[in-house]
This record gives C-alpha cells, structure tokens and sequence, in this order.
C-alpha cells in the first residue's frame, strides 16, 4: 500500500488537486480503474484512467481532456506494465472515501 497526492486537474471531476490516495501495488486493473503510474518520459507519478490493454500496455487517460499540461497515452502511447505502481483502491482525504472504478 501507498498513499499519492493528487496534484493537477486532469482527474477532474473524481480527484481534485489535494485529495490523497490508497494505492494498492499488484491490484488486478480492468478498463475503467483508476491507476498510478511512473511517466513513461519523466521522472513523476501520474494518476491515470485505465482504459484498455495493449499489446505494449495499458492505454491510461485523463478524465478531463482540457485540463492543462495534462499527458497521458495520447501523448506517449500505451504504459508498460513496469511502470504501473498500482491501482487507486479510495480517496481518504479531505472527502469521504469514494470507491473509484470496477472492483
């Protein structure tokens, strides 16, 4: 387990800047989880929507398109699954915890 901040807007309108998560390293992950990853070309951690498997990975996206600087796969193409560093399993801070995604 581990907990990551949110910072950014690009997971508008389920995370906001500031809420905190659990993360679960080796959750199972299916299309619509909601994960963190290492940035396929820079040394940051991403939170990211799961939204298919590819050949090369998973396919992860922002929820909101127009937030700005956001990157996600349609800048850098499918993530590996090295660099996913689990799945988001709730945001425990500062609202109430919040099951994001399928089980």
């Amino acid at each position: 387990m581990r907990a990551v901040e949110v910072t950014g807007e690009s997971m508008l309108p389920a995370l906001r800047p500031g809420d905190w998560l659990l993360v679960r390293s080796g959750a199972r992950i299916v299309p619509g989880s909601v994960v963190v990853a290492r940035h396929p070309r820079r040394d940051l951690l991403i939170v990211k929507r799961a939204v298919r498997r590819e050949a090369g990975g998973w396919w992860l996206e922002s929820d909101n398109q127009r937030a700005a600087g956001r990157q996600d796969s349609w800048d850098f193409g499918a993530v590996p699954d090295g660099l996913i560093v689990g799945r988001v399993l709730l945001r425990y801070w500062p609202r109430p915890s919040l099951r994001l995604g399928p089980p």
